[in-house]
């Protein structure tokens, strides 16, 4: 089992969720193929995206439903700084995770958190677990408190 995957079990069971994580049959690297391999809506995916502060480096997690983008703007304005894509370097760097991968826990450094309001019109919602073919389902609600992110608008 890679270590990124058992980053993010360790981190659910450490959240107290008996949450399991699922192997997909082929890759689930865009929001798309998880919906379509977990038999799900577009929106139940919830994307992990990172942006980088210009000024502070620091990198911020947007978590957005999978039919949804960020908006630079917004996420600027959230984070109190210009923001830009992360590279991969700097992503594997600071939550241990490869690009396509990126889950919304388990990361190696704390990152501030934002969470897209639409993933709480789902009862269950899916996200990566560390590695392209791995996903996990998962309540909103505890999403939001294990990440300690705040529902806010960011998207186009």
């Amino acid at each position: 089992m890679s270590q990124s995957l058992n980053r993010v079990m360790d981190a659910l069971t450490a959240a107290g969720l008996g949450t399991v994580t699922i192997e997909m049959p082929s890759d689930t690297r865009t929001a798309q193929q998880a919906a379509d391999a977990a038999g799900c809506d577009l929106d139940q995916i919830a994307k992990s995206i990172i942006f980088a502060g210009a000024d502070s480096g620091k990198l911020y997690l947007f978590i957005t439903a999978g039919g949804n983008q960020v908006d630079a703007g917004k996420a600027s304005n959230l984070a109190g700084e210009p923001l830009g894509r992360a590279d991969a370097h700097m992503v594997r760097a600071t939550t241990g995770f490869a690009i396509g991968g990126v889950s919304p826990v388990g990361h190696v450094t704390p990152i501030r958190a934002f969470i897209d309001p639409r993933l709480h019109d789902f009862s269950l919602i899916y996200a990566a677990a560390g590695t392209p073919r791995h996903i996990f389902a998962i309540d909103t609600a505890k999403l939001s408190k294990i990440t300690k992110s705040q529902p806010v608008d960011f998207n186009t």
